[in-house]
Parts: C-alpha cells; structure tokens; sequence
C-alpha cells in the first residue's frame, strides 16, 4: 500500500470526523485504560504490602474503596476522554457527558457512604474490640439519616451541573421547610439530640443509669426515643431531647464505689468499747475483697444512741458486688460486737419514776 493510498484512507471522514483522529481516540481510548489497570494493581500492591507491616485497619479500608472502582467505570473514564478528540454533535456530546458525570457521581457517592460508615463505627467504636448487635443498630440509624443527606446533596450537584434550574425548587423546598420544622419541632430536636448521645456517648446499651427519680439498663437507643428497662421490668421510654437537657448518672462507668452508712451502741457502752470500735470495723474490711476503708469515726450523740459513721470503696460498679459486701460487714458487725460485749442501739424509752410520801 503506497504512502498516498494510506493517506487517503485516513482522510476518510465519517460522522464529521477522519479515520485518522478515530485511530487517535481508540489510541487514547486503550492507552488511558492501561494506565488505570496498572495504576490500580501498583496501588493496591503496594497498599497490601504496607498493610501487612501495620497494626491498624485504615490502609485495608483504603484497598476496599480503590477495590470498588470496578472495570465498567475505567472503561467509562477511558471513553470519556477518547471522545474529547471527536467532534460530535451537540446531543451526543452531552448525552456522554450527562452519562459520565451521573456514573461519577454515583460511583463518588457509594465511596463517600463507606467512609462515611467507617469512621462513624470508629467513632462510637472507641477502644472496644467490636460493636454488640444493638450498637450496630444505633450506628446504623445513623449512618441511614447521613445517606440520605449525601444522596440529597448528590441529587442536588448532578441537576446543577446538566444545566437545570433548581435555584427556584431549592427556594420553594426552603420554604416548605421551614414549614415542616416548625410542624415537627420536636421530632428534629429528637433527631438532633441522638445526634449529641451518639457523639458524646453519656451513656450506652448496656449502661445503668438514673435520669431523675427513674433508673434502669439502657436497652436502646435511637433516633427519637432510648428505652430503658427499669429495676422493676417494665420499660420506659424517653424522648432524646429529654436526656440531653437532664443530669444523667452514669454508674456504669464508676470505677469505684463509695459506701457511707451510720451505726448506732447503747449510751451504756463503755469508753474503751467506743475506742474499740473503729478496729473492730477495720479488721472486718481488711479481709474482706475488693473493698478498701475510708474511715470510720464516732460522729455523733443521737436521742438514743451513740452513731458511728463508716466509709469505705468498693473497687467496681456492680451492685450485687456492693449488696454482697454490705451483707457480710453487717454480719461480722453483729458477730464482732456480740463477741466484745458491745449491744446495737434501737429506739428506747427509760421513765424515772419518785415516789412521793404522803
């Protein structure tokens, strides 16, 4: 084939464009393929031979989001970029470009979901091994609400950039919204407020806590309401925005726990059973586990007994461990003073009567 033959066959033209700038655009088109496959395989070798040399996950999580940039969107890219050399119609080429940025945008969206999740689990993670069936259940709500924010946001670019007009729907949605938050003010200060327990983690399922004059075992927690089940069964429901604007006692996480509580001898007992008494309380704590003294101090000079205070820490928050605890100093109490003579006080009357002569 002569030099002026090849010429003439890549000045061919069809659809606008000659068989030359085709050959160009599939070059392209091949070449920009390649490149992303290679790319991609250094990348996640390198990546995995990284990982196996660290103790945290965050260098796997990255291969898993370059993972899922799959064959379709390469060769979608490659296209792309191959027809930027042609000249096409004003249609097509905005057809290609509308496709394109919708596949993008979508692609985008999905990767910005999983980061998204992977750090909200990180987050309420903290420093446990792995999240139980209902943390997972809490972080799940979550991460629904902020899809439906990313997809709404994304929804929002993608009619932006194809040239339609949304300034006016964005106005009209504005207003409706102001509507609606008025309307479901207390739904979005619920929302809202799951939001701060999700963040600042005052408590979780599992905990025990006392919100006013009510306790119980936080069972869940979600996007309006916790439930918690009392010490008696039954279930109590609180709206979120109610527990963020109360003191919440968390006993949960009490690394110890302060035990005060009073006793009360005779007035008949004597001096030195008085100065007895602090040891005899000493040596009870000391061989009992898990429980550490304060002090113990006679406090006071009752109607009709003499009080002693005594203070001590259980190391632990279960309340079975402290009720435990407090059975077994009251009966080496009751066995000790019975052994040194000392008697419990109990409320008493004594009547002095005078005979009168007649």
């Amino acid at each position: 084939m002569s030099n002026s033959t090849l010429q003439s066959i890549l000045g061919w033209e069809f659809g606008g464009n000659t068989v030359f700038v085709y050959g160009v655009s599939l070059f392209i088109f091949v070449g920009t393929l390649l490149i992303l496959y290679l790319f991609k395989r250094v990348v996640i070798v390198k990546l995995k031979k990284l990982s196996r040399k660290t103790k945290t996950d965050i260098d796997d999580f990255i291969i898993s989001l370059i993972e899922q940039i799959r064959r379709p969107t390469y060769i979608l890219i490659a296209f792309f970029i191959a027809t930027r050399q042609l000249v096409l119609s004003v249609n097509v080429d905005k057809v290609i470009g509308a496709v394109f940025l919708i596949v993008l945008v979508i692609k985008g969206l999905r990767i910005v979901q999983l980061i998204v999740a992977y750090f909200i689990e990180k987050m309420y993670l903290g420093a446990d091994a792995k999240l139980d069936a209902a943390e997972a259940k809490a972080t799940r709500s979550i991460t629904t609400v902020l899809n439906w924010v990313i997809w709404a946001g994304g929804a929002v670019f993608i009619l932006d950039n194809l040239g339609i007009k949304i300034s006016a729907v964005i106005a009209g949605l504005g207003i409706g919204g102001i509507a609606l938050a008025l309307a479901a003010q207390s739904i979005l200060g619920d929302l809202f407020s799951s939001f701060a327990i999700f963040l600042d983690k005052p408590f979780k399922v599992g905990d025990f806590i006392i919100v006013g004059d009510l306790l119980g075992v936080v069972e869940h927690v979600g996007i309006k309401t916790t439930r918690i089940k009392s010490l008696h069964g039954e279930q109590l429901v609180f709206p979120n925005s109610d527990l963020t604007n109360s003191r919440i006692r968390n006993y949960k996480k009490m690394q110890k726990r302060r035990v005060s509580f009073q006793i009360g001898v005779l007035y008949q007992t004597t001096h030195e059973q008085l100065k007895n008494i602090p040891q005899i309380v000493a040596e009870i704590v000391k061989n009992i586990d898990k429980v550490t003294l304060d002090r113990a101090h006679f406090l006071s000079f009752a109607d009709f007994s003499l009080v002693f205070e005594i203070v001590y820490y259980v190391d632990g928050s279960d309340y079975n461990l402290y009720m435990d605890i407090q059975q077994e100093i009251n009966l080496a109490l009751k066995e000790n003073f019975g052994k040194a003579g000392i008697e419990f006080a109990y409320p008493t009357q004594t009547l002095y009567t005078v005979k009168q002569n007649s």
